[in-house]
């Protein structure tokens, strides 16, 4: 079992960047991969970006392709999204998600964080 821990949201303007960090405890994440996901008021969670357990292979939503990046630091037991060029669509809370096996399908993930907000104004 992992716990994980979202921090690094906040208030952004429109073109800035923000680095978000997910924190494991409980067991190493090294083990498994890892998922960003997004939520909007009123609007489904949706994939982000996703990592192997390697860090060998990543995925990207069309949305963010080009703009954002995740990378993990198994020393750290943290995995990184690094979010630039932002928009005011990207507004949204920020989860992490762990699995065995990567996927761009929410529901196949055991483990997730709490979330972290990210505001982006125009």
């Amino acid at each position: 079992q992992v716990q994980l821990v979202e921090s690094g949201g906040g208030l952004v303007q429109a073109g800035g960047s923000l680095r978000l960090s997910c924190a494991g405890s409980g067991r190493t994440i090294s083990s498994y991969a890892m998922a960003w996901f997004r939520q909007a008021p009123g609007k489904e969670r949706e994939f982000v970006a996703a990592t192997t357990w390697s860090g060998g292979r990543t995925d990207y939503a069309d949305s963010v392709k080009g703009r954002f990046t995740i990378f993990r630091d198994d020393a750290k037991n943290t995995v990184y999204l690094q979010m630039n060029s932002l928009k005011p669509e990207d507004t949204a809370v920020y989860y992490c998600a762990a699995d065995v096996v990567i996927a761009r399908e929410k529901d196949k993930y055991d483990y997730w964080g709490q979330g972290t907000q990210v505001t982006v104004s125009s």
